[in-house]
């Protein structure tokens, strides 16, 4: 009967908490009003503040998902037309200052899990098993939450409790200060025996929340990000060889819809769930936003039967990502096909561009690989296709045989690199490769991964960035009838070194006398 209250608390109320636990909390109770510490007592409190936590760590996916991919090379910002979004086209086109808004809602949005982990950890003391695994995961996501601060911001200050008033200007740490928490966050979670492994590769349940060998994982591409490479093998390796995640094997190019759900490929991801009750209590802007601009566009046979319409068109494939994948597989390569296709393709299918029409940020090109899918849907919304039950991806197990795959290519075994490497290489249909370099890995890295929001961070700790990215943004193109044309052009564009961290927000900066701005910023 736990068991049973535990997997419904995290498939229901994790989705349609939208106020913290602790504001629930102000209600007077027998006359007392009550208060923090009055609260973290129970298991039952645990799993309340538990499901704060996991709420506020899925509210801050939509933008996490955008800043990320917006700052790669996969994919234009496209829209409706120019200027349908400014803020992503700034991102995307390399135009933003220190005042973005985006910018400063990821950063403030890390910080506010970190928050939320914080209260546990602080204040549930860990004498039940419920209560040691919610401070376990608390330090997961304190960790995680670090991880994206130190990888993107750099410096930005280390919180590892919860602040007193007159801490709350807290000065920059310096990096390695930052990963030294994030290794001791994770070492400890998993050092504590309360995240428990996955049953069978395919044991759904436990992989609903954080098991020891997410946790792992996390620890070993935490390791890889710091050179770390004779650790991080070591670390992931572990992950590999107790055989409770798998390769997705059923349809490839469902791996990011319904049918791929808690997979033996899913290692972390937002939990969604069909409930037409609370149909808007699910709602996210993800895949309303990325799919296809179905407005500029005509939809017959097999298109109009499975496509839901009603989406907005942003985050269109490039070019050079659909180049680099005929340059593996060939023009009808499985894993291409099952990623992107032209629009020959697409007629094919039965979907064209409308007469007349035209379509910024398009090269002809159009992401398969998350197509809004009727099948996927709460409600099949076509007024505002927001209501998908697709969880929401955030690391599978494909990434970590390529962190393990790099480790070893580095500082390991070559006879594991090309093992693992080619674990993907075979569900892609591809031949084996009889040997590794870091550029396969970086190869078959970007093709496996495109557009699920590790590809920036990779170039930036790579040193690539500014060679991969220094033009983008100089021109937008525009697909129509009569091709692809250039149609605006920007004076300011490209990566530059001042990128290689992003701003600190212009209003911490104004709110904190004690914090320094990052270089040439």
């Amino acid at each position: 009967m736990k068991t049973k209250y535990i997997s419904i608390w995290l498939l229901g109320l994790l989705c349609v908490f939208h106020t913290s636990c602790e504001d629930r909390l102000d209600i007077p109770k027998h006359g007392n009003m009550g208060s923090q510490e009055d609260f973290y007592q129970t298991d039952d409190d645990a799993l309340q503040a538990l499901a704060s936590l996991y709420t506020s760590w899925g509210d801050n996916y939509y933008n996490w998902f955008y800043v990320k991919n917006l700052l790669a090379d996969d994919v234009w910002c496209s829209g409706g037309s120019r200027g349908d979004n400014a803020s992503m086209e700034q991102l995307n086109e390399y135009t933003f200052d220190t005042d973005h808004g985006m910018i400063a809602e990821f950063y403030a949005g890390m910080y506010s899990i970190i928050y939320k982990a914080n209260l546990i950890i602080d204040f549930l003391a860990p004498d039940t098993e419920v209560k040691k695994r919610a401070v376990a995961e608390a330090k997961f996501y304190r960790a995680w939450s670090t991880f994206e601060l130190v990888t993107l911001f750099g410096t930005a200050p280390v919180v590892d409790h919860l602040l007193a008033p007159d801490e709350y200007r807290l000065g920059n740490s310096t990096p390695e200060e930052l990963w030294q928490f994030i290794e001791g966050d994770l070492q400890e979670a998993i050092d504590s025996n309360a995240l428990p492994s996955k049953s069978h590769v395919n044991d759904t349940e436990t992989g609903i929340r954080v098991t020891r060998e997410v946790a792992q994982a996390m620890l070993g591409k935490a390791y890889l990000f710091q050179g770390k490479h004779s650790d991080a093998a070591d670390m992931l390796d572990k992950v590999i060889e107790s055989g409770k995640y798998a390769l997705y094997q059923g349809d490839y190019d469902k791996l990011l819809h319904v049918e791929a759900n808690g997979s033996s490929e899913s290692m972390l991801e937002v939990q969604k769930r069909n409930d037409s009750e609370q149909a808007w209590n699910q709602m996210t802007m993800t895949f309303l936003m990325q799919g296809w601009r179905t407005d500029k566009l005509n939809h017959s046979g097999e298109a109009a039967e499975v496509i839901a319409q009603g989406t907005y068109g942003f985050m269109n494939p490039r070019r050079s990502l659909y180049d680099a994948f005929v340059a593996m597989e060939g023009e009808e390569g499985y894993r291409l096909k099952s990623t992107m296709r032209t629009s020959e393709q697409m007629a094919a299918f039965g979907v064209t561009l409308q007469t007349g029409a035209s379509w910024i940020g398009h090269e002809g090109l159009y992401m398969w690989k998350n197509r809004t899918l009727k099948e996927d849907c709460i409600y099949d919304a076509s007024y505002f296709q927001a209501l998908q039950y697709i969880h929401l991806r955030v690391m599978r197990y494909a990434e970590v045989l390529l962190l393990a795959a790099e480790a070893h290519v580095v500082g390991g075994s070559a006879d594991k690199a090309g093992k693992y490497i080619n674990e993907i290489r075979d569900r892609a249909r591809l031949t084996p490769l009889t040997s590794v370099t870091l550029e396969d890995v970086k190869r078959e890295k970007r093709l496996e991964l495109c557009l699920e929001s590790v590809r920036f961070q990779d170039l930036v700790r790579w040193g690539d960035a500014e060679t991969v990215m220094g033009e983008q943004g100089k021109e937008i193109p525009s697909f129509s009838a009569t091709g692809v044309e250039i149609l605006f052009r920007n004076s300011v564009y490209g990566f530059k070194a001042k990128h290689n961290l992003l701003p600190i927000p212009r209003k911490e900066m104004e709110l904190n006398p004690h914090m320094e701005q990052n270089p040439y910023w």
